[in-house]
């Protein structure tokens, strides 16, 4: 269940896997733009997850989770080099681990979990470890779906983590064949509904 998850592992273990992914990325894969972000390169991506470590732990949250709040930290951090950008997120896990203890909705620990699966994703690597999202979809599931009843019979486990999150659009949510409108699907979206297909492992 979600109030047993701990956080902290899952935060350390999305951290540790995206700083080994993107620490044998060249230059030019760095470029690459990944679908499911907003606009973003898998530079930019890495400059995210940095910048919201960092403003997490020193209280620089005026305006989150708003594209603006995200536009200042990915702004800040985009030209320097990525192997920094590693060192300043894994340099913040400590206190990151700390302030989610008990946090029923840490949404740093989500955010990370959803943009390790955008990485994957961006460069066809399949899934991530299930162990990486798994408990973020238990946690957010039932939030996200209790106004439809839940109906999601039939859906996998990962496709269904990434549509909560908005990671997936609407012909692929359609696809899944549940008993729900198109309005009822983009209710679920944690970040709105979302027109343009999505790369699937």
């Amino acid at each position: 269940m979600a109030s047993a998850t701990d956080w902290g592992s899952l935060y350390r273990g999305n951290a540790t896997a995206v700083a080994a992914l993107v620490g044998e990325l060249t230059p030019a894969q760095l470029a690459t733009p990944v679908p499911a972000s907003p606009g973003w390169t898998a530079h930019e991506v890495v400059a995210h997850l940095a910048g919201g470590a960092a403003d997490s732990v020193t209280g620089r949250m005026a305006g989150a989770p708003a594209p603006e709040w995200t536009a200042r930290h990915v702004g800040e951090r985009r030209h320097l080099p990525v192997a920094g950008l590693v060192e300043e997120l894994l340099s913040h896990q400590g206190a990151v681990i700390v302030s989610v203890v008990d946090n029923p909705r840490p949404a740093i620990v989500w955010d990370i979990a959803v943009h390790h699966a955008d990485l994957h994703e961006a460069f066809g690597l399949g899934e991530p470890a299930e162990r990486l999202w798994r408990p973020v979809l238990e946690a957010v599931a039932p939030m996200m779906l209790g106004p439809v009843g839940g109906t999601v019979d039939g859906v996998a486990p990962y496709e269904l983590f990434r549509g909560l999150f908005s990671r997936r659009s609407r012909t692929q949510m359609l696809a899944w064949g549940l008993p729900l409108s198109s309005e009822q699907l983009d209710g679920i979206c944690v970040f709105g509904p979302r027109d343009d297909d999505q790369p699937v492992p």
